[in-house]
């Protein structure tokens, strides 16, 4: 709340990616989701491409313990850089990804992220979490 009081959004959004991750491992999915977002628009509002995509990393293993396996997979194709393979929660996710998947599938699937551009990835995770975030709120 201070950084957003004071108009930090850097560290409002280093916060709201930290966040996420800790909500989405233990605590509140639905609250993962909501930083998540705020962390993508965020970087993708600054240009900071290599932020989007380590925001989207964060994103890949929400949904790996979703459920969301396809998703993941094609945003781990745009996700994937040297910075987003140090992070062990996106290594794990995307272990088990494959291993979920198959190898053919998964890398079907991260072949069609790589091919988007960052708008377009930005525009596709903006529908899979509004997706996911209804299936949270209305289980059938």
């Amino acid at each position: 709340m201070i950084a957003q009081d004071t108009g930090n959004r850097y560290i409002e959004t280093l916060l709201a990616g930290a966040v996420s991750h800790l909500e989405a491992e233990h605590g509140d999915p639905l609250a993962a989701l909501d930083h998540v977002t705020l962390a993508i628009r965020n970087y993708h509002d600054a240009g900071n491409t290599a932020g989007v995509r380590s925001t989207l990393a964060l994103l890949i293993a929400t949904f790996d313990r979703l459920g969301r396996y396809e998703p993941a997979a094609i945003i781990a194709g745009l996700a994937l850089s040297p910075l987003t393979a140090a992070l062990p929660e996106f290594n794990t996710a995307i272990t088990h990804l494959r291993d979920v998947l198959g190898e053919a599938t998964y890398d079907s699937l991260a072949r069609k992220g790589e091919t988007m551009t960052t708008a377009a990835m930005v525009t596709y995770a903006y529908d899979q979490i509004d997706q996911a975030r209804t299936e949270l709120e209305h289980p059938s």
